[in-house]
C-alpha cells in the first residue's frame, strides 16, 4: 500500500449513493427558510463572475469587467462579486480594466480537460500569476485518477501549489464525470492532501455540472479534513448555477453541513455568468 492509499484509508464515508441522495435532499428541503434578503446579499458577494467562452476577446472582457466596475456604489447594502474568472490570456486585460475591489481568478493548467504536459500546466499557471491573477482554478486529472495513478496527480497539484505560493489554488474535480460518491470523496481527499485551498465541483464544459449530492459529499470531505488537520478548505459550486433559488439550495447544504463560518467569500464561492442578475432581481423582491 503506497502513501496515498494510506492517506485515503484515514478517510471513510460509509454512505451509499442512495443514502447521500436522501440526506442531501433532506437538508436541501430547508432552502426556503434561507431565502431572505440577507442570504441573497451574501451570495452576491460570493460569486466568481465568469466568462469562459470560445468567442471571448480582449474587447469583450473589457466590457465584462466594466459591468463589475459600474456596480460599485450602486447598492450600498450589497458587496460586489468576489472575483472575475477568465482564461489566463485575459488576466492582463482584467488587471488593466478593473477598478473595483474584486479579485482576479484564472483557469489554467490545460483547462477544461487537464490533458497537457505538467510543464505546460506549471508554465500557464506561472504566466497567469505574473499577469495579475489572485486565484488559480485547475482541473483534477480525472483520467489519471481512474487509472489509480494517485502519485502523479498529487505530485502535479503539489508542484502547481508551490508555484502559486500565496495565490489561492482551486482544484476542479469534475464531479459529474467522477459520478459516484466514493470517487468524488476520494478525489476530494487527494486534492486537499496535495495543497488545494478550495474544492470546486465542475468546469461546466462537457460534463454534468454541480449537483446537490456532489456538494454534500465535498462538504463531508472538507469537514473530515478539518477534523484531522485543523485546516479549513473552501468550496466552490460551479457548472449550471443560474438562478438565485439554486444558489440558496447550495448555500443551505454548506450551512447545514459545514456551518456558518464557511459562509463567507473566503471559504464559499459560486462560479456563474448569469446568476448575478437573478440574485439582484429576487433580492429586490425580498426587501
Amino acid at each position: 500500500m503506497n502513501k496515498y492509499e494510506e492517506v485515503l484509508k484515514k478517510y471513510s464515508l460509509s454512505l451509499s449513493d442512495g443514502q447521500v441522495r436522501e440526506k442531501s435532499e433532506a437538508l436541501c428541503a430547508k432552502w426556503e427558510e434561507n431565502l431572505t434578503a440577507e442570504t441573497l446579499r451574501l451570495l452576491y458577494g460570493c460569486i466568481d463572475l465568469t466568462t469562459l467562452n470560445t468567442e471571448d476577446s480582449r474587447e469583450s472582457v473589457w466590457k465584462f469587467v466594466r459591468q463589475v466596475n459600474d456596480f460599485d456604489g450602486t447598492h450600498s447594502d450589497i458587496n460586489n462579486v468576489a472575483a472575475i474568472c477568465v482564461y489566463p490570456n485575459f488576466v492582463s486585460a482584467v488587471k488593466e480594466a478593473l477598478t473595483a475591489d474584486v479579485r482576479i481568478a484564472s483557469v489554467a493548467g490545460g483547462f477544461p480537460s487537464s490533458q497537457t504536459f505538467s510543464e505546460v500546466k506549471i508554465a500557464e499557471v506561472s504566466l497567469a500569476i505574473a499577469d495579475g491573477a489572485d486565484e488559480i482554478d485547475i482541473v483534477f486529472n480525472v483520467g489519471a485518477f481512474f487509472d489509480g495513478s494517485y502519485e502523479d496527480i498529487c505530485n502535479e497539484i503539489a508542484e502547481i501549489k508551490e508555484v502559486c505560493r500565496n495565490v489561492q489554488l482551486k482544484v476542479i474535480l469534475e464531479t459529474g464525470l467522477l459520478k459516484t460518491v466514493e470517487n468524488i470523496y476520494r478525489a476530494a481527499v487527494l486534492a486537499m492532501y496535495s495543497g488545494a485551498d478550495f474544492l470546486k465541483t465542475s468546469t461546466g464544459k462537457g460534463y454534468p455540472g454541480a449537483s446537490i449530492e456532489a456538494v454534500y459529499v465535498l462538504c463531508l470531505a472538507i469537514k473530515e479534513y478539518e477534523i484531522q488537520h485543523g485546516t479549513k478548505i473552501g468550496i466552490k459550486v460551479s457548472g449550471g448555477v443560474r438562478t438565485a433559488e439554486e444558489a440558496v439550495k447550495y448555500y443551505t447544504i454548506v450551512k447545514e453541513t459545514l456551518g456558518r463560518e464557511w459562509l463567507t467569500p473566503e471559504f464559499f464561492r459560486i462560479g456563474a455568468s448569469s446568476l448575478a442578475n437573478s440574485i439582484l432581481t429576487l433580492q429586490a423582491q425580498e426587501k
